[in-house]
C-alpha cells in the first residue's frame, strides 16, 4: 500500500472539512425564515481553536458572520498581542439563528465540533458554558466556570472559559477580567506543536 505525504492528507481532510461545513451551513439557512436571521461561524474548518460565544449581537446578525463587529476586533488584537496566527481560528455562536430555540441549536453545535475538531474551546460567558455542557458531545466530561485555566472537555479537545467577550468591551474591570483569563490562549498556542 502506498504511503500518502502529510500534506496530501491534510488537504483531503481540509477539503473533507470545507464540504461539511458548508453543507451545515446550507441546512442552518435553509432553516431560517423572514424573521429569524441566520448567523453562521467563520474560519479556517480545521482551526487548532474554537472561539464560541451564545448568541449572534447585531452586527453579526446584520452581516450573518459569528464574531463581526467590536467583538471580533477586539479578539483580532488579543490574538496578535499573543502571537497566535488567526488562521488557526474558528469562531461561533451556539445559536445560529436570531431567537432560536436551545433544543433547536444542540445539534448544529456538536456537528460543528466533530468537523472543525479544535485542539482548544475558548467558551465566553456561563450561557456558552451551560449549553456546551447540555451537548451530548461523544465522551465530554462537564465543564466548570473557572475562567483562566484549561479544561479537559474530550480527550482531543481542552476548554478555556472567558467571561463573555460581548459584556466585557465597556467597562475596564470586565475587559481586565476577559483578558485575563483569554490571555492564556498565548502559551498554549505557542506550546503545539507545528503540523
Amino acid at each position: 500500500m502506498p504511503v500518502v505525504p502529510k500534506d496530501e492528507l491534510f488537504e483531503k481532510y481540509l477539503k473533507k472539512a470545507i464540504t461539511e461545513i458548508n453543507d451545515l451551513g446550507h441546512e442552518i439557512v435553509a432553516t431560517g425564515d423572514g424573521p429569524r436571521a441566520v448567523v453562521l461561524g467563520s474560519g479556517h474548518p480545521l482551526a487548532d481553536i474554537m472561539l464560541l460565544k451564545f448568541d449572534p449581537k447585531p452586527a453579526e446578525i446584520q452581516e450573518g458572520v459569528a464574531f463581526f463587529g467590536r467583538s471580533g476586533q477586539a479578539i483580532l488584537k488579543s490574538l496578535q498581542r499573543l502571537h497566535v496566527d488567526p488562521m488557526a481560528i474558528y469562531g461561533t455562536n451556539c445559536l445560529k439563528l436570531a431567537g432560536e430555540d436551545e433544543a433547536e441549536a444542540l445539534p448544529n453545535l456538536s456537528r460543528e465540533l466533530q468537523i472543525v475538531q479544535p485542539r482548544l474551546v475558548v467558551i465566553m460567558g456561563e450561557e456558552a458554558l451551560r449549553f456546551v455542557n447540555a451537548l451530548d458531545f461523544p465522551l465530554a466530561e462537564k465543564l466548570e466556570p473557572t475562567p483562566g485555566s484549561l479544561q479537559r472537555f474530550t480527550a482531543t479537545i481542552e476548554v478555556l472559559y472567558c467571561p463573555d467577550i460581548d459584556a466585557s468591551l465597556d467597562e475596564q474591570a470586565a475587559k481586565t477580567a476577559f483578558w485575563k483569563s483569554f490571555k492564556l490562549v498565548g502559551p498554549w498556542w505557542a506550546e503545539q506543536p507545528p503540523y
